[in-house]
């Protein structure tokens, strides 16, 4: 083959080609056979390490043996023992005698994959993790049935990789040495149900009075769906929250195939009948059946004797259990929450006598605030720009079509917020509502926590709509301590990191308004109508007293401490002569005078030479008498008598009204001839 002269030219442009590689020659046998023996003595070794520190740390054999029934002992900020209570629980049940929905209500909303999986399921992780990263949190959870179970057995409720750990390993145990039923039984027959119900034929029981082998569908969906919050799911408490989650688990169930759309869309809506307690607990309180959900929640489903400390003051407990017996009524009842400014609660009496009436008149009963809620109209009104001097017209009104009136009948005219507030005036409060609006009224409350549903009618500014008396003084606290909303608590919280106090929802109250409400509040209790409250020290408060006097309010706070009292019927019938400046003022005195130290009123030091009340002379008789806690300031001279009444503790230039002036009697005046 011929080249031409371009062709070598172009072959000597090429250069010499680079050399090639040496071929490595392959591991011999022998070689490769060692390294795999490293590797799977290395395997076999993390295996030993992780089995040792499973048997270390984790007791194996609870997870094959019955689990036991929790029981839980709260205790004081002290330390003591005040509640202690266990579960309600019940016979295990047979997967084989319920019927088939009862456990596939479970699988289908816990985890469809129960039959197949070796303990875990990578698909039910991968799509909890996807969840939580598109839902900005963790709003999903990747454990299966058998790991809730080892979970439930021994392990606590900690979000830490070492805990999950031994979840898997225990899961996988669990797996190796018990059948499938078997698993599905241990976890049905011990899973949380909310009311304190252990089990689901203890659950079965109390909320249907029936056996677990009887159970509808409709009926096991909505217990199903209970799982993931118990305490916030539980019927009792909240049914519509309960049937919308077992509408999800019927879908759940109809989207894995164990029953029709047509099924699930002809379930009627679940009635409770719930089984009567038959042997009440006796270590029952009012705070600890408030606490106890949250109680139960910080927990876990931990199998275990547990003692969780609250945020109760066993002396300050003490003190409101005796003031409210000395401050009863008859024939009504007495309820005392109290609270540090940040609202964790010190002292709850949700009435006077619990074994006779667990209901708690504090957290449960839902009453009319009365003029206590006049908290939110004026900081509305200083909100819009006035202040204390700012005045008002104390006279009738029409709005509307409805006529407010003082409780006295009485109107002084033009008078400042100050003295409006003070004197509790109903038409000033009605003013100034119409002034401002009931929006931005309701926007108050809402701002300093009340969550309660308000109505935007004008007799709002007297405190029409109801409210709790935890969430009233919650309010109140939220002005003495200057942050808001204050939201009550019973157990002690955990101490924010600055990344949790950077997005906290709490924000500090306007300086310039809390200024001038702690200005009213004042003025109440020293010369309006709290001035049973008085003490040597500064007091801060608001009186209540709704229609026909029904209910009777005083809250208020004195240095760290706020307090609310409400005294009242549970029938809801009036009781004349009562008034939130009578006893519940008193009760609050007294409770409070003696949980702060130099807090009590100063009785007034005797004079060494005592002047006599009455003084006689040519002129004619002078002076004071005491009637009750009040004063009689009397002055009878030739051109007739003057009386006034003086409050308690008062000088005699602070009186109460009008002087009564009553004019000489004289022969021509239609006297008798003598």
């Amino acid at each position: 083959m011929r080249y031409d002269r371009e062709w070598d030219e172009r072959l000597e442009a090429l250069g010499p080609l680079p050399p090639l590689e040496p071929v490595a020659e392959p591991d011999p046998p022998r070689r490769r056979w060692i390294r795999k023996r490293h590797l799977a003595a290395g395997l076999l070794l993390l295996f030993l390490l992780a089995v040792a520190w499973l048997a270390i740390t984790a007791p194996l054999e609870r997870s094959l043996q019955p689990i036991a029934p929790p029981s839980i002992t709260l205790l004081s900020s002290d330390g003591r023992p005040i509640a202690r209570k266990g579960a309600v629980v019940a016979q295990p049940v047979r997967v084989s005698e319920l019927p088939d929905h009862v456990p596939e209500a479970f699988m289908a909303i816990e985890d469809r994959s129960f039959r197949s999986h070796i303990g875990i399921s990578l698909r039910g992780i991968a799509r909890a993790t996807w969840a939580n990263l598109t839902g900005g949190g963790v709003a999903q959870g990747g454990s299966t049935l058998t790991q809730q179970l080892a979970k439930n057995a021994f392990l606590n409720n900690r979000r830490t990789f070492g805990r999950k750990a031994q979840e898997v390993l225990i899961a996988f145990w669990l797996e190796a040495w018990l059948t499938k039923d078997e698993i599905l039984e241990r976890y049905l027959s011990n899973v949380y149900f909310g009311d304190n119900q252990y089990g689901l034929r203890a659950a079965t029981r109390h909320y249907f009075s029936r056996e677990p082998e009887e159970l509808t569908l409709g009926q096991a969906a909505l217990l199903a769906g209970m799982v993931k919050a118990p305490s916030r799911l539980a019927p009792t408490r909240n049914l519509a929250g309960a049937r919308k989650r077992g509408q999800v688990v019927l879908a759940a169930m109809a989207d894995a195939g164990f029953i029709t759309k047509a099924q699930a869309g002809r379930q009627p809506p679940v009635r409770l009948k719930v089984e009567r307690e038959r042997q009440p607990l006796a270590t029952g309180t009012y705070f600890a059946d408030w606490v106890m959900p949250a109680a139960r929640d910080q927990a876990g489903a931990v199998y275990e004797r547990q003692e969780i400390a609250t945020t109760l003051d066993a002396r300050l407990q003490r003190l409101a259990e005796a003031a409210a017996r000395r401050g009863s009524i008859r024939g009504a009842q007495v309820a005392i929450v109290a609270m540090r400014p940040d609202g964790q609660v010190v002292a709850m009496v949700g009435g006077r006598d619990y074994k006779a009436s667990p209901f708690n008149r504090v957290t449960q009963a839902r009453r009319q605030p009365g003029s206590t809620f006049k908290l939110f109209v004026y900081l509305a009104a200083l909100r819009a720009g006035m202040t204390p001097d700012s005045l008002v017209e104390d006279s009738p009104v029409t709005i509307d079509g409805w006529s407010p009136v003082n409780n006295d009948k009485r109107y002084c005219g033009p008078i400042t917020l100050r003295e409006a507030f003070a004197v509790s005036s109903n038409v000033a409060a009605a003013r100034i509502a119409q002034q401002v609006g009931p929006k931005a009224i309701i926007q108050a409350a809402r701002d300093l926590g009340v969550t309660s549903p308000l109505a935007e009618t004008p007799s709002l500014a007297l405190g029409t709509s109801g409210t709790t008396l935890l969430e009233l003084t919650s309010a109140y606290a939220a002005v003495a301590g200057g942050r808001t909303p204050v939201r009550a608590y019973g157990l002690p919280r955990e101490e924010q990191g600055w990344f949790e106090a950077l997005w906290s929802r709490t924000k500090r109250l306007n300086g310039r308004e809390r200024r001038m409400m702690l200005d009213l509040l004042s003025a109440v209790v020293e010369r309006g109508t709290g001035r049973g409250a008085r003490l040597s020290i500064p007091a801060h408060g608001k009186t209540g007293t709704t229609q026909d006097a029904r209910d009777a309010i005083f809250v208020g706070f004195a240095g760290e401490l706020v307090v609310g009292v409400w005294v009242g019927r549970d029938d809801n019938k009036p009781m004349p002569g009562l008034a939130g400046g009578g006893a519940p003022a008193r009760i609050w005195r007294d409770l409070v005078s003696r949980a702060i130290p130099g807090a009590a009123p100063r009785a007034p030091a005797p004079s060494v030479d005592p002047e006599p009340v009455l003084v006689i002379d040519e002129d004619g008789v002078s002076g004071t008498i005491d009637v009750g806690p009040a004063g009689l300031d009397i002055d009878i001279g030739p051109d007739g008598a003057v009386i006034e009444v003086l409050p308690p503790d008062a000088s005699p230039s602070e009186s109460l009204g009008v002087p009564v002036e009553l004019e000489p009697v004289r022969p021509d005046d239609g006297g008798e001839n003598g």
